[in-house]
């Protein structure tokens, strides 16, 4: 049976709990192996270290700002209450991994630890227990569980020591990262050492945004998130294109969450502005060429959305990601890719798993794995 969250639509007496019985779509269909490459964890010891700092302070006042207090409320009594445990607990995490269909996670600290503010001290424990907690998560269940780790990007020199150990001593395939670090773009040279690193390691970045810029604009109908998070992260992966980085580094492994914000659905408009204006020609292609250089999760709901992402970046650049465990993310896998009109069983398995294993480098569904048919 599918995962299923509460929402203000519920009746009173839903026994979603922590997951219900809901209609599920696989019934008669064999299931295809899934890999989540979009999913989060997060580490209470963090919060016990920041606890009481003035940064740490100043936070609820900053989210009422941003998001407005109708927002707020509902996060701190029905969003965040739901999501926590499945955030901290393994046998809830695992429970709806099975109801989902989920066979691995790649699991990525939540984005509310990136804590950029921190000085080198601070962060490199924040840093610490949040790569020593998602190594140690992927040791209990080496086959259900690929981990993403964290850096201190905002001190470049010790987030390329953190991004070295994490990948060749913790076994971590890589790093989850926001759309910007203390102020300063992705493309800002001060990171033009942690993107040759990436190069030579061979491993994942996880673009991952968290709050926006917008500021007051979007302090309502949660637009902070609905509008604002897609945006930070369209702008992020143009600075990247823009700024040269993806010439420079063309082997990179960038994955973008939620679909890679609005940049897929208009290219067009980044194509024009590269043919059109000089100023706009800083990269050596133009800008829809490097989508074929970026993994995007299908974090997008609609069947429409989907198939046009497939169309712009390639089936071959396409995952799994559902932002488990909050209540934006998109749960209903299989039907999701039941609706997109001219799949077929081999685009399916990409989607499913199949780019998962090129992008990590190895093969992830275990040998003798048989779908199953769910009666």
């Amino acid at each position: 049976m599918l995962f299923h969250q509460c929402t203000p639509q519920c009746p009173s007496d839903c026994p979603a709990g922590h997951a219900a019985l809901v209609q599920d779509p696989l019934r008669g269909k064999a299931r295809t192996f899934t890999v989540d490459l979009h999913c989060h964890a997060l580490f209470p010891e963090v919060e016990k270290l920041v606890a009481g700092l003035p940064q740490k302070l100043a936070e609820p006042e900053m989210m009422l700002r941003a998001m407005g207090a109708a927002t707020v409320e509902y996060n701190n009594k029905v969003m965040l209450p739901q999501a926590g445990p499945k955030l901290t607990r393994l046998d809830e995490r695992l429970r709806d991994m099975d109801a989902m269909g989920v066979d691995m996670q790649l699991v990525s600290p939540t984005s509310t630890q990136h804590y950029y503010w921190a000085e080198p001290e601070l962060a490199a424990e924040v840093v610490r227990i949040q790569n020593d907690g998602i190594a140690e998560l992927c040791a209990t269940h080496p086959d259900r569980f690929l981990g993403l780790g964290t850096l201190a990007l905002q001190h470049p020199a010790l987030a390329i020591e953190q991004l070295e150990h994490a990948v060749r001593k913790q076994g971590l395939r890589g790093m989850e990262i926001s759309t910007m670090v203390a102020g300063k773009e992705l493309a800002d040279p001060m990171f033009e050492r942690f993107w040759a690193k990436v190069e030579e390691l061979g491993c994942i970045v996880f673009i991952h945004p968290f709050g926006t810029t917008l500021g007051t604009r979007l302090d309502r109908h949660y637009l902070s998130n609905v509008i604002g998070q897609p945006i930070e992260t369209t702008i992020a992966l143009s600075h990247l294109i823009f700024g040269g980085v993806l010439d420079r580094y063309p082997g990179v492994k960038i994955l973008a969450a939620h679909g890679g914000g609005y940049l897929p659905s208009y290219i067009g408009r980044s194509n024009h502005a590269w043919h059109a204006r000089p100023d706009a020609r800083s990269c050596a292609k133009p800008p829809g060429e490097y989508l074929r250089q970026i993994w995007f999760d299908n974090l997008v709901y609609e069947p429409e959305a989907l198939r046009h992402l497939i169309e712009e970046a390639g089936i071959g650049q396409v995952v799994t990601g559902t932002d488990y465990p909050f209540d934006m993310g998109q749960y209903g896998l299989a039907g999701l890719l039941d609706s997109v009109p001219g799949l077929s069983q081999e685009d399916r398995e990409c989607i499913a798993y199949r780019n998962a294993e090129r992008l990590l480098g190895q093969g992830l569904r275990p040998a003798g794995w048989q779908a199953t048919v769910p009666s």
